[in-house]
């Protein structure tokens, strides 16, 4: 008998545990309806509660026990408040957001995707009304890069203190998120042609493909990577004629971000630099309470992919029931989606999932409401 699809929910800090409540409540509702073969855990880490007792944001063997899993669910981690209690347990920002380093690099999770398109009743915070025409998917490398906590700090604490941050690049990363970038490309645009819309976009020698894959660096400053990505996007875009390609250095594509968002497609991104752009680009298709992202590794079936919202903690508001937690919804669907590679069942529930909340989206278009006021429309939805 084959085995269940298994979930590690961690709900985390702050409104984390508040909005995947909600999700766990649609998961409860979409396995009741479907009878999935489908179950989960719950994990009091990694959290700042878990810290304070125990001296640690997670034990030991966390990734050990999180490996007999399929996926991982995580609400958020950071300072969980209250923000006017100036003696909260307070834990630095390299120490509580530290488990999401190690979990992406043990399982080496070495794609993030955050799909950013402008559904309705999204807040559409451009005035230009091709705004709602943004419709991109940035991929960010998500191993190694900016993030290799490669360095140190010499005479701590002294007027003469040195700190190095190394960054490491190696040409099996960069070939892999590049070639998952053009592989993306091509998927979103049967994609659309399967829902009658399509898209179109030149290429630098006047042909038109139906997708794009535009490479973010900073070549002209980092050159030994940016030379490094730049050739490898070249190499790699001749196996694919059919997606135009395009560059930009990031300080420019930040700015064509806000601009002109609908001329992007798919985005391949370092570490640093996509971990910024996508919150631009998530700002853009609505606001952090509504954008996903995916932690995953698409090359071992044995390592569970992380799913995450893209917002923090907001532990100002944490405990009073007002977190949205559309965006943590959307993540579950994309999680289900992503699990249904092996089951067709659990595929279906997660688009499922992804258009009620789509439609209650749009049907509550600026409407206030609270965490489980939400999360129960959502739920009314599945069930009918």
């Amino acid at each position: 008998m084959a085995q269940s699809t298994r979930i590690a929910v961690t709900p985390g800090d702050g409104i984390g545990p508040e909005v995947v409540a909600e999700a766990v409540r649609c998961l409860e509702t979409l396995l009741a309806k479907h009878g999935l073969d489908l179950e989960w855990t719950r994990f009091p880490w990694p959290s700042h509660a878990w810290h304070e007792e125990h001296g640690e944001s997670m034990p030991a063997d966390a990734l050990a026990q999180l490996q007999k899993y399929d996926a991982i669910l995580l609400g958020a981690l950071g300072d969980p408040g209250p923000m006017d209690d100036p003696d909260r347990y307070l834990l630095p920002d390299s120490i509580s957001l530290a488990p999401l380093l190690d979990m992406r690099k043990g399982f080496d999770q070495w794609v993030c995707e955050r799909p950013a398109r402008l559904l309705p009743g999204a807040r559409q915070y451009l005035a230009d009304e091709r705004a709602k025409d943004i419709d991109m998917l940035v991929i960010r490398e998500n191993s190694e890069g900016e993030y290799v906590s490669q360095g140190g700090r010499l005479r701590k604490g002294t007027p003469d203190e040195v700190a190095t941050q190394m960054e490491v690049f190696t040409r099996k990363a960069t070939d892999r998120i590049i070639r998952y970038g053009f592989e993306q490309a091509r998927n979103r645009a049967a994609d659309r042609v399967k829902e009658g819309r399509t898209r179109t976009f030149r290429t630098l020698d006047g042909r038109t493909c139906e997708s794009q894959v535009c490479l973010i660096t900073k070549r002209n400053a980092l050159r030994y990577w940016g030379d490094m990505y730049t050739e490898a996007f070249d190499e790699i875009s001749k196996e694919y004629p059919d997606v135009a390609t395009h560059h930009e250095l990031v300080d420019a594509a930040c700015m064509k971000f806000v601009q002109s968002p609908w001329a992007f497609d798919v985005v391949v991104a370092s570490n640093l630099q996509g971990d910024i752009l996508t919150d631009l680009a998530a700002v853009l298709s609505g606001g952090m309470g509504v954008a996903p992202s995916c932690n995953l590794n698409p090359t071992d079936p044995d390592m569970p992919s992380m799913f995450e919202p893209t917002h923090g903690s907001a532990p100002d508001i944490a405990g009073q029931g007002l977190a949205d937690p559309t965006a943590m919804l959307f993540t579950a669907a994309r999680m289900l989606e992503w699990l249904g590679r092996k089951d067709p069942a659990i595929a279906a529930a997660g688009k499922e999932l992804f258009d009620a909340v789509a439609a209650d989206l749009a049907e509550n278009s600026g409407r206030r409401r609270g965490t489980r006021e939400i999360g129960s429309a959502i739920c009314e939805r599945l069930s009918q």
